[in-house]
């Protein structure tokens, strides 16, 4: 074998072990427990237990099943494919008493070095669109040969053709002749076009008439009426004005096949995604159709779209049990108009409500409820005062306005009343990047009833009770989400997102210009409230690997601080970072831990909990396959949240960078999930492993695990009950 660099190597290893057949019966600490359960169901098991070992085990894989000769034969073709033209395997059998072993053996050489690529088309109009886009060809000079990249560039080429109105075009059209005469091993192709083409193959289509049928029914696959349409921008319509179910001109901006344009399959994809992206529709078909008269190279459009009923009423009922101990019924009612006014629109109409108490510890008496209507009206398109120019985006952007309303009822402590506002934007760039911006985001919260015991416990903390003074919240925010999870085929999946978020600074300005100084010594007001002005940034980082048997490698870490200044001393209550619980640091009750070296027992200060300025978790996460819907997790979770500053009531001491280190908190677990796609139920088992509230060189404290134990599990131990993965 000549010398062929490490990277070649180990592809060139793994696509000769790709080709090998049948697979070797699998071996696990040198047995082969999947073959031991199929030979102990015997030959006609009568058991379910054993039917069932029988399905789950491996068959023997015999020496009369491997064809040394055609698995040779094999990987030579695999290796040809990689530019290895002249390789040629050997292989060896080698038997033992109850097995036996094939060994592959293959005399390889250097790939062949791509020379030049020559661009040889007949036909002009197709030659001047290919070279014009030359400079994108996946062909290097340079690179090894590699046959599966000469099928992508196919694919390239003919998608340009595609967006170029060459309809009935095909990539099998496309030709690459080889020539590997040249010296030391290096190849040069030249791009041709089959001989035998079909006439339509090499015609440019243009679009001729579209016709839209948005009440389409495959059970009545009525034709298209010509004395029942409507014309609107050379787009005919079927149905009287009357009767649309979504107007023409709102359909028409998501319809870019045009008449008088030439055919792209950009446009058609468009199209579809903007059609169905609208949320009214559960079928949409576009099809083609080309004119039989004496005019060649056009096309009819027939968008055929079934409609879903324009009411939907939900109802969901759920039980949420706390890692706090806290738990109680919720109840979620829905009404969802699809086409509120005949533009596409859907409003959404939300009544939610909810009881929760503990069921054991100090705060047995302690209980709240709580309702929360809210309104959503949602548009699929920027709803601004001024024009914005389409674009060729597959997605289709939305605007969303919300109403909501929430009260609550902390029994023995307090009411809260929250009235938000939220106009807010979202558009996609692809598959992976979302953009969300919120120009407008105000709420007000109101507390009153306010007990003795929450008076006192207010007046013993000022930092605390300054966090619910301020209630009135007036600002905006960004997000950017980059997400490559739906990419299923990628080993190594990347999300990202980010989230800044601004309040206050326009009321600030405002003040500034009516010549008034504002400070936290002496906040301004908004209606009789002070209002919050601060700056927050958020990170949410995970990196998922996958491995070849399903298994899963999860990591995420979470990052955010935020910062009150000018009108404010201390960050709103509902802006605050907080950490602990099913989705957090699952060996710590929920919201529990921090900030720094405190630790929020839910006994001692019931429903209230402080959150801090700053935040770091980190989490990884092992999910592995156990039967079917069950999967199996073990995990580590690590994290805390500070205070920028001290606190004013000695609570906390501040973030400081040569600490923070030893005040994580650290706790490890396992789960058990049942996954069936559209519901995952999640069983966290977990156990603190650092308490940073303990006192220092004494905070690990793995050395007091001790199972046997029932003050220790009652003290240590957290069951997490959640819906969906943490993360």
């Amino acid at each position: 074998m000549e010398s062929v660099d490490k990277l070649n190597t180990r592809l060139i290893k793994a696509t000769a072990e790709e080709a090998v057949s049948p697979e070797p019966n699998k071996v696990f600490l040198g047995f082969r427990p999947k073959l031991w359960m199929y030979n102990a169901a015997g030959e006609n098991p009568k058991t379910k237990f054993k039917r069932w070992l029988k399905k789950k085990g491996e068959a023997p894989v015999l020496m009369s099943d491997v064809k040394p000769g055609v698995t040779s034969a094999i990987i030579d073709a695999r290796l040809f494919n990689m530019g290895i033209f002249k390789s040629f395997t050997e292989s060896e059998t080698i038997e033992k008493k109850h097995t036996f072993k094939v060994v592959y053996t293959s005399h390889i050489h250097k790939p062949y070095i791509v020379k030049d690529l020559i661009y040889d088309i007949a036909d002009d109009s197709l030659s001047h669109l290919i070279l014009s886009e030359k400079d994108k060809s996946l062909i290097k000079p340079g690179d090894d040969y590699n046959l599966e990249i000469l099928r992508n560039e196919r694919m390239r080429i003919d998608a340009i053709l595609k967006n170029k109105g060459y309809f009935y075009f095909n990539p099998d059209y496309l030709l690459f002749k080889a020539d590997t005469s040249n010296k030391n091993q290096t190849v040069s192709f030249k791009l041709t076009l089959k001989d035998s083409i079909p006439k339509n193959a090499l015609t440019v289509y243009h679009i001729n008439n579209v016709f839209v049928n948005q009440n389409f029914s495959l059970n009545k696959r009525s034709s298209r009426n010509s004395n029942d349409t409507l014309m609107f921008q050379n787009i005919v319509f079927s149905g009287k004005k009357d009767r649309m179910a979504i107007k023409p001109k709102v359909l028409s901006k998501s319809i870019y096949l045009r008449k008088t344009e030439v055919f792209s399959r950009q446009n058609h994809i468009t199209t579809l995604n903007h059609l169905m992206s609208m949320g009214n529709f559960k079928l949409v078909q576009v099809n083609f159709s080309e004119r039989n008269d004496l005019v060649p190279g056009l096309l009819d459009v027939n968008i055929l779209m079934t409609p879903i009923p324009k009411y939907t009423f939900r109802t969901e009922i759920d039980l949420i049990s706390k890692s706090n101990n806290y738990a109680g019924p919720r109840v979620n009612l829905s009404i969802l108009n699809r086409n509120t006014f005949k533009g596409a629109e859907l409003l959404t109409l939300n009544l939610a409500g909810s009881f929760e108490a503990q069921l054991d510890g100090k705060g047995e008496n302690l209980y709240s409820y709580s309702w929360n209507p809210q309104l959503e009206l949602t548009f699929p398109r920027f709803l601004v005062p001024f024009n914005i120019k389409r674009t060729n985006s597959i997605y289709i952007p939305k605007t969303s306005l919300v109403l909501s309303y929430n009260y609550i009822k902390r029994v023995n402590y307090f009411d809260m009343r929250t009235f938000r506002f939220a106009y807010s934007f979202k558009w996609k760039d692809d598959i992976r990047k979302e953009h969300e911006f919120n120009p407008i985001d105000i709420s007000y919260n109101s507390v009153g009833n306010q007990s003795t015991a929450f008076t006192n416990l207010l007046e013993a903390n000022p930092f605390l009770k300054k966090s619910y003074e301020e209630k009135f919240i007036a600002g905006g925010s960004y997000s950017f989400t980059y997400n490559e999870q739906m990419l299923t085929g990628k080993k190594l999946q990347y999300y990202i997102q980010i989230n800044p978020e601004l309040a206050g600074n326009t009321l600030s300005l405002i003040n500034w210009i009516g010549g008034k100084k504002v400070s936290s010594d002496n906040p301004s007001k908004v209606a009789g409230s002070i209002y919050s002005q601060f700056a927050k940034i958020s990170l949410d980082g995970r990196l998922y690997y996958n491995f070849r048997d399903k298994s899963k490698l999860a990591m995420r870490l979470l990052a955010g601080v935020a910062k009150p200044y000018g009108n404010s001393s201390v960050l709103p209550y509902s802006k605050q970072f907080f950490i602990g619980g099913p989705n957090s640091i699952r060996a710590f009750h929920i919201n529990s831990v921090g900030p720094g070296t405190i630790y929020q027992d839910a006994d001692n200060i019931g429903f209230l909990q402080l959150g801090g300025d700053m935040k770091l978790e980190m989490n990884t996460e092992y999910r592995f396959n156990i039967y079917r819907y069950f999967k199996g997790a073990l995990f580590v979770d690590a994290g805390n949240v500070w205070s920028l500053k001290s606190n004013p009531s000695d609570f906390s001491s501040p973030f400081v960078i040569s600490k923070f280190m030893d005040e994580l908190a650290v706790g490890a677990g396992m789960g058990i999930r049942v996954d069936v796609s559209f519901f995952v139920l999640r069983f966290d088992l977990a156990m603190p492993l650092r308490k940073p509230w303990l006192e220092e060189n004494h905070r690990w404290v793995t050395n007091q695990i001790d199972f046997g134990s029932s003050s220790w599990r009652k003290d240590n131990l957290v069951l997490n009950v959640a819906i969906g993965y943490p993360f």
